[in-house]
């Protein structure tokens, strides 16, 4: 019942649509109706301008953070259940919402938000990684990638030196649905039409 719960709850962390939320309530303005549709910061950020896609970006990786620590709560502290489970299942909530029709973003904040709860040194490369590559590129989607891909290789080398081989399967799993939500985006990366950002 305990670790029942507690899935339900990362999911539904998850799945706070948050792009949607602050769209209506302060823009009143539906961003799936605009720019690539998506519920995401990058789209909130073409949508509806830096102060609102700051603040998407803030509450997307804090679900992640959020999922992967609620094993912290005393009511769950004898779950079974490894905490990168409840940040992947968090990460699914993003992009398949129960509050948004099952529409939702690429996951990438909230993917960067579990690995901000699990693996802090990580997420301090990824840091510097995203934002180097973003200014150089002016594609967040291509910086997406570039980002999943050295978190890739790290999780590869901290399981060799450490042996922590749950740090790998999230960064795969994280890897294979980020490069499948952005199929799209590498096709026109591709073909050199991917939109870049105007606000860095």
């Amino acid at each position: 019942m305990v670790n029942a719960l507690l899935l339900i709850c990362a999911y539904v962390i998850g799945s706070i649509p948050s792009a949607l939320w602050i769209g209506k309530l302060f823009y009143k303005t539906d961003i799936r109706e605009h720019g690539s549709g998506n519920l995401g910061a990058t789209n909130t950020f073409r949508t509806l301008g830096k102060k609102a896609g700051l603040v998407v970006t803030i509450i997307d990786v804090l679900k992640g953070t959020a999922a992967v620590l609620l094993i912290l709560l005393p009511y769950f502290s004898d779950t079974t259940i490894h905490p990168l489970v409840l940040g992947i299942i968090a990460v699914v909530g993003h992009m398949y919402p129960i509050f948004a029709r099952f529409r939702g973003g690429k996951a990438v904040a909230t993917s960067a938000g579990v690995i901000l709860g699990y693996a802090l040194p990580l997420f301090i490369v990824l840091f510097f990684t995203f934002f180097t590559t973003l200014k150089l590129t002016k594609m967040v989607s291509l910086t997406s990638i570039v980002s999943v891909c050295v978190a890739l290789i790290y999780s590869i080398v901290y399981w060799i030196v450490t042996g922590d081989f749950a740090l790998f399967i999230l960064i795969a799993f994280l890897f294979t649905f980020i490069i499948y939500r952005h199929r799209e985006n590498i096709k026109r990366i591709k073909e050199g039409t991917e939109p870049k950002v105007k606000w860095l």
